[in-house]
């Protein structure tokens, strides 16, 4: 009779296994999901050995632990594939950056508006920067009503998340997405 007994550690706990289930009585979970009752360890391992399945301890902090009768194999399997739906699922947010000087000509402007939008459209946030050149840094104000022309223009896809502030020798300001429903 081939027996399995290995651990596995997962992010979140370790899972014991047969015979590293050191604990005297334990509560029971048939493999069919109905709970048998409080019985021995030794005598948990042996139904389980008899259906052919895997004894898995799967609430050590609960008194008496509870464990149950499983084919831990499938379990792993099935748990792994969850985790890999889970991610396919996931949508990586990134911020995009979009830099512009405090004299930027009316063209180069509506461009970086357009990518900005194309950004929003995608979902990713915006980092909008307006870097100060030289002796620019004496009118920070010129920066904000660029930013504030920026913001109106982008109204109509995104939201401010942040609002304008000074960052070293620029101003940022910080648009999301707004949410399609």
């Amino acid at each position: 009779m081939l027996r399995r007994c290995f651990t596995i550690s997962t992010k979140e706990k370790e899972l014991e296994i047969n015979e590293e289930i050191r604990d005297k009585e334990i509560r029971l979970i048939g493999a069919d999901g109905a709970q048998i009752g409080i019985v021995s360890a030794k005598e948990a391992l042996k139904l389980a050995e008899e259906s052919d399945l895997d004894l898995v301890k799967i609430s050590p902090n609960a008194v008496p632990p509870v464990c149950r009768i499983m084919d831990y194999g499938k379990y792993l399997f099935e748990q792994s594939k969850r985790e890999k739906e889970a991610r396919k699922n996931q949508k990586v947010v990134e911020v995009k950056e979009i830099r512009m000087f405090s004299s930027i000509d009316t063209h180069d402007f509506e461009t970086k508006v357009s990518q900005a939008i194309k950004f929003l459209q995608g979902g990713d946030k915006i980092k909008v920067s307006v870097r100060f050149k030289k002796r620019a840094i004496a009118h920070p104000h010129l920066g904000e009503e660029l930013l504030e022309r920026f913001k109106e223009a982008c109204t109509e896809f995104g939201v401010v998340d942040k609002p304008i502030k000074p960052e070293g020798r620029a101003l940022v300001m910080f648009i999301t997405p707004k949410s399609s429903k």
